[in-house]
């Protein structure tokens, strides 16, 4: 499949990149909510340095990915011990 050329700007620059277009949506919505976050921080705590912002938007995105893996563990877990007693059981059965 072709990949698509898009520019996506973040902190008023642009990146040029080229995309599959399956994924140009998600890879669009990425820089909004980047965008969005780096203009409530700069609101937020009036700092203006782009590096400093940058740095807290990536903090903050890893913490939030961090969360969700471990949520996902958590049901991956749960899923698991229920699989295993569903299988005990159909096994007590047969």
């Amino acid at each position: 499949m072709d990949k698509l050329s898009i520019k996506i700007k973040i902190a008023d620059r642009e990146y040029p990149m080229k995309v599959d277009p399956r994924d140009e949506e998600n890879i669009r919505k990425a820089g909004k909510i980047i965008n969005e976050r780096l203009r409530s921080y700069r609101e937020r705590f009036g700092i203006d340095d782009k590096q400093d912002l940058l740095a807290m938007v990536a903090f903050d995105s890893t913490v939030d990915k961090l969360k969700i893996e471990g949520q996902t563990h958590e049901v991956d877990d749960t899923i698991e011990h229920k699989l295993q007693k569903l299988n005990q059981i159909i096994s007590e059965v047969l």
